[in-house]
């Protein structure tokens, strides 16, 4: 019985949003009030000193944004929570497509004044594509944004949501006085602005309450009962199975900066965000109540701790428990490894943890064995579905610059690709490295941790090259295989775990290989 309690217990989420809509500042106000932390940094600030706990990397203090997802676990009300907030750039948007794999529900934030944006709509569909349940937190309302029956109208349209507030704003901006949490009946206060500490002057107060009136004034007393009366008569009411099969996304307002909403978000959270949910294996369903171990790999974080050279795979436990240095099956490499040392984590602080459950999230020291989308179990083979290398969209070749390290500059390499953060492909006419990423900012933060982590430094040099395409031989045809390898010689590269791709230079290209070479499928993603 306890073990399946410690699954209800677990809830694993992702915070996914388009850049500077307040994502990793949230994430530190949910610790906050999660008891995890004292006092909350924040991402870029002049005032805050501290920096955010969930931007660890030195280049997302210096950039002032996250640029991989970091894992950060805390204990609420007697229910565990596992948080990875994922960097919101469109950059480093594999990371977070990714990340979205070991999550049963996210937060999507939004700013109040920009409303959804492009990078959001990306990310919801992969949410969709995946059914994952989705809640929303309208962010910063103590700036001046959009009216919020405005927003409620654009998450409708823009992401096809069927949107029911839980909790609607007095006022924004300069008039901002509070939140009226419609989940719980009840009206938040605000008395004083304290960013970092959680304020102890909140008044609860019922809507009908005559002193409402003194606090928030006349008219905003007239405006939030005609609003709240809106809301009941044309949004539906909260429907939770309708809220875990995707069908009704519960939306919130609040100011992450100033404690505002984060509180009523995490309360309702708790109640009604799914516990580990099964996943799809290419073999069968696998469910996390089931007594046997099975985990995947996710991502992998070289020098988490620059001083000890470490490199961390993150697991994600499936089903079953996960007992320290007891010997777990790797299905492709078909060997047996155990773990002395699992890590759970709080961003780059870690602790040895004995058991694990579904829904956790645990890292262990790899030394070079472990790639992204690795099967755990305990014998049986099963291979999880849905992690796959997307094709880059920019390409650089990649030199060294200083002759007496291209050995620390080839581990880094190795290392960073096997982390997820680019592609490489090595030319197969004259061995040259060419480098591939999702967005143009990736080069800088390559170039940044080989110098900064591995002591060595790269130049990049432009190449012509429109979509990485993995070739696949479909019908077995030899003869015209074999003619393709040889007309396309100059543009076929492997990449790192030697499979055939055709760096095709522009659309027409490809189509014209596509018509000449039918037998040959040319794919998008690295998994078929």
């Amino acid at each position: 019985m306890e073990f399946k309690e410690e699954i209800h217990k677990r809830r694993t989420f992702g915070i996914i949003s388009h850049p500077d809509a307040g994502k990793t500042t949230l994430t530190e106000k949910l610790l906050l009030f999660g008891g995890a932390i004292q006092e909350a940094g924040a991402v870029k600030s002049h005032k805050i000193k501290r920096g955010a706990t969930s931007d660890f990397m030195e280049i997302e203090r210096q950039r002032g944004i996250s640029v991989s997802t970091s894992v950060l676990a805390f204990n609420y009300k007697e229910k565990k929570i596992n948080i990875l907030d994922t960097p919101g750039h469109k950059d480093f948007a594999e990371d977070t497509y990714r990340t979205l794999t070991a999550v049963d529900s996210v937060i999507v934030v939004i700013d109040v004044a920009k409303g959804v944006e492009e990078q959001t709509e990306k990310l919801v569909e992969v949410c969709t594509m995946r059914k994952i349940p989705i809640i929303v937190f309208i962010n910063k309302l103590d700036r001046e944004g959009k009216d919020a029956f405005d927003l409620l109208d654009d998450l409708e349209k823009k992401l096809k949501f069927n949107v029911c507030p839980l909790s609607f704003p007095i006022g924004m901006g300069y008039d901002f006085q509070g939140i009226y949490n419609i989940w719980e009946d009840n009206l938040m206060l605000f008395g004083e602005e304290n960013k970092q500490k959680i304020s102890k002057t909140n008044n609860l107060l019922d809507l009908n309450d005559p002193k409402l009136v003194e606090f928030i004034g006349e008219n905003a007393y007239n405006k939030l009962r005609d609003d709240v009366n809106i809301i009941k008569e044309v949004y539906p009411s909260f429907n939770k199975s309708g809220y875990l099969n995707c069908k009704q996304q519960p939306v919130f307002f609040g100011s992450a900066l100033n404690n505002f909403g984060v509180k009523e978000l995490l309360d309702c959270f708790i109640k009604i965000a799914p516990s580990p949910l099964p996943k799809e294996s290419s073999e069968r369903l696998i469910k996390p109540q089931e007594s046997k171990f099975s985990g995947f790999v996710f991502k992998i974080h070289a020098n988490m701790d620059p001083k000890h050279r470490d490199r961390l795979a993150f697991i994600k436990i499936v089903s079953g428990i996960f007992k320290r240095n007891k010997p777990y099956h790797h299905v492709r490499m078909n060997k047996k490894f155990k773990f002395s040392s699992p890590n759970a984590f709080f961003a780059e602080k870690k602790e040895i943890i004995d058991v694990s459950f579904p829904g956790d999230i645990i890292g262990v020291h790899d030394s070079g064995n472990f790639k992204i989308g690795d099967s755990f179990s305990e014998g049986e083979d099963i291979n999880f579905k849905g992690i796959p290398n997307f094709s880059p969209e920019h390409f650089k070749y990649i030199n060294n610059q200083d002759p007496m390290k291209s050995k620390q500059l080839s581990k880094g390499i190795d290392q960073l690709m096997d982390e997820g953060v680019a592609q490489l492909f090595i030319l197969e006419m004259n061995g040259r490295k060419v480098i591939g990423t999702v967005g143009a900012l990736q080069f800088e933060v390559i170039q940044y941790r080989l110098e900064h982590e591995y002591g060595a430094k790269c130049s990049y040099e432009n190449i012509n090259i429109f979509k990485a395409c993995w070739v696949e031989n479909k019908l077995n045809s030899n003869q015209e295989f074999n003619d393709f390898k040889k007309l396309k010689q100059k543009f076929l590269a492997k990449d790192k775990s030697g499979m055939l791709v055709f760096l095709s230079d522009s659309s027409f290209s490809l189509e014209m290989t596509k018509q000449k070479f039918p037998s040959l499928n040319f794919h998008y993603k690295s998994e078929f």
